[in-house]
């Protein structure tokens, strides 16, 4: 049984612009090509082949993806961009089902249950982001909440399908607010991810990777990916810059 992998990967959500990216690769440290574990970055659409060429400068150590990606091949659909489309240009991977999607841009399950769908169909490797609001914590309806997204989300994936996957789980009450879950807190979450996995049949409930996403920097990042079912990062703010995301990965 092979072992999850390691990933830390950067959500630059509607920021930076290309001067800003290209100062980040500018200076990346060169050591980045050296670390064993998988670093990826989402940036704006429109940037994508630019850090595509930039991202050159690593090796092909750092991977560039998109950070949605429409539920249909082509067609009336203003603004959207296709699955395909991404991987034409060179997209390595997509990010689905981030809260600010579901929670800005109204998307359900069903929805980006049809995005994992496509995206995999094309060969990008699909990120699925879940988790609780504060009000759903507080409420303690976290893990039922968990639960209907990872279920939903995977449904009617085929087995084949799971090496291209893993899960984010990222507490909305945590996201830009600078508060993070302690990693006991997110390790127990983590832990509930893998058992849906198992409890569902899931081919690869012990390889797939589940990451943690929600005010992670490189001073809190350690103790969380020490946590057994932590294996990786989805980072916002802190991977903006070079130095800081570098700090993530070291």
């Amino acid at each position: 049984m092979s072992q999850p992998k390691t990933y830390i990967v950067g959500n630059w959500k509607m920021n930076q612009s290309i001067a800003e990216t290209e100062s980040f690769f500018k200076n990346l440290s060169p050591e980045i090509k050296h670390y064993s574990g998988e670093t990826w970055i989402a940036p704006q659409f429109i940037h994508i082949p630019l850090a595509l060429e930039l991202a050159k400068s690593t090796d092909g150590k750092v991977k560039i993806g998109g950070q949605n990606c429409a539920a249909t091949d082509f067609g009336a659909f203003t603004g959207e961009v296709a699955a395909q489309s991404l991987k034409e240009i060179g997209a390595h991977f997509v990010i689905l089902g981030h809260s600010e999607r579901r929670a800005i841009f109204g998307e359900n399950d069903q929805t980006i249950n049809h995005k994992m769908k496509k995206s995999l169909e094309k060969n990008l490797f699909a990120i699925l982001c879940v988790g609780e609001s504060l009000a759903e914590r507080e409420g303690n309806k976290t893990f039922d909440v968990v639960k209907k997204q990872v279920i939903e989300g995977l449904s009617g994936l085929a087995a084949s399908d799971y090496k291209n996957i893993a899960i984010a789980y990222e507490p909305v009450w945590a996201i830009g607010t600078g508060k993070v879950a302690t990693p006991e807190q997110a390790q127990e979450v983590h832990a509930f991810i893998r058992k849906t996995l198992t409890e569902t049949s899931c081919p690869a409930a012990q390889e797939l990777s589940i990451l943690y996403g929600g005010s992670v920097k490189p001073d809190n990042v350690e103790g969380l990916l020490k946590c057994p079912d932590i294996n990786g990062a989805l980072v916002g703010g802190a991977s903006l810059k070079a130095d800081s995301f570098y700090g993530l990965c070291r």
